[in-house]
């Protein structure tokens, strides 16, 4: 992963929809061509986007303000996805916009035990956060960077007032959206991150932390419309990121049980169900255990934002009444994912990078099973040939 067109986020004062779109602006997104995309929502008319230029504590950018006519402060998730898909906007910035606001339901659905669809927005639904959200979809269709990546957010500290009452920063959803994401805390006394502009970086990042070299070309500041002790901007920057080529670490953590009174065929939702809370991987292992009982080792890999998730899980889902749980290192290289067209359809290709240097690929399965049974052609054939096409791509590429 070499010389890739990157936005690099640098959220040390925390994020806000109206920041993002700031930052953005500054860096050289059009106001026109922003303004005349918005325009085709449903309630245009209903809104106004200024931008200016301001300054916090010294630093200079744009600060972005979106001015309302429309008093309804509160829709339905569903009521907002219809307005986004009715605007007819291209595939990538629909895309993202959705999946945007799909991230903030999900929180919301998950904080108040309801079903998705039921979720009412309140600041959320107001007309201006989805100028925001649709704006940021917009711009970063317009940057065309090739990937994204992120410096640890910081949330800030103290309480916020919202639809709920008095509610302690960060905000649940803030917090929900972010699960598994580096943070900090305290940096600023307030509310630093919005659950706005939390679900833009959870949505948009591809690296968290990067380890690799990164050459900005050009920088962005959002002003916020608060006044902190630190500047309340948003920097992002314009660049080319090439990954690091030594193997990245991370802690993790091994999950052991062992189990002699499960029905066999249990296992096999349970290990779905792993999968589905975030379990890095999961297997079974026969084992005899004391009195010569016949039993299955029950290991789980799991990353710390997931560890607990999982562990709770365990001891509910299956009939365990105990565990282990040891940490460990994981070593493990850069990686891409790549769609590759060959003469018998598009197959996803994981190319991972050496400490040497060097490259080597691997064919998705499921790919490969997928088109060998549309084209009735045995596996192990069409997988030769498909590796012989991937290779001659990868090599011109």
């Amino acid at each position: 992963m070499t010389g890739l067109r990157t936005l690099f986020y640098q959220p040390g004062a925390g994020i806000a929809g109206d920041m993002h779109l700031g930052a953005l602006l500054h860096l050289g997104v059009p106001l026109d061509y922003l303004r005349a995309e918005l325009d085709r929502l449903p309630f245009a008319r209903a809104f106004r986007l200024e931008a200016v230029t301001a300054s916090r504590k010294g630093i200079s950018g744009t600060q972005v303000t979106v001015h309302c006519d429309d008093q309804h402060d509160h829709r339905h998730y569903s009521t907002i996805r219809r307005l986004i898909i009715d605007a007819g906007y291209p595939g990538p910035v629909q895309e993202r916009a959705l999946a945007m606001f799909e991230r903030i339901a999900t929180a919301e659905a998950r904080i108040h035990a309801i079903d998705i669809e039921q979720v009412h927005f309140h600041e959320v639904g107001a007309l201006d956060a989805i100028v925001d959200v649709v704006g940021a979809a917009l711009a970063l269709y317009w940057l065309r960077v090739d990937h994204v990546v992120s410096s640890a957010v910081e949330l800030g500290a103290g309480f916020v007032r919202c639809a709920h009452g008095l509610l302690p920063v960060p905000a649940p959803a803030t917090q929900e959206i972010l699960a598994g994401i580096p943070c900090t805390y305290g940096g600023l006394e307030g509310e630093a991150t919005t659950p706005t502009g939390a679900a833009i970086l959870a949505t948009v990042v591809d690296t968290w932390l990067p380890r690799g070299r990164f050459t900005p070309q050009r920088i962005g500041y959002g002003v916020g419309h608060k006044d902190f002790a630190v500047p309340n901007v948003l920097r992002i920057a314009l660049g080319e990121y090439e990954a690091a080529l030594q193997s990245q670490v991370q802690t993790h953590f091994r999950i052991e049980t062992t189990i002699d009174d499960m029905s066999p065929e249990a296992f096999e939702p349970l290990l779905l169900r792993l999968f589905e809370t975030g379990a890095s991987d999961a297997w079974c292992t026969p084992v005899v255990m004391k009195k010569s009982r016949n039993g299955i080792c029950l290991t789980v890999l799991a990353d710390d934002a997931h560890r607990q998730a999982l562990i709770d899980l365990i001891l509910n889902e299956s009939t365990s009444i105990g565990l282990r749980v040891l940490p460990f290192e994981k070593h493990f290289l850069p990686r891409e994912v790549l769609q590759v067209a060959t003469s018998l359809g598009e197959v996803r290709v994981k190319r991972v990078t050496q400490p040497d240097g060097r490259q080597r690929h691997k064919l998705e399965h499921d790919d490969v099973l997928r088109l060998a049974q549309h084209h009735d052609i045995d596996y192990r054939t069409l997988r030769q040939r498909l590796e012989r096409e991937v290779a001659d791509v990868l090599r011109e590429s």
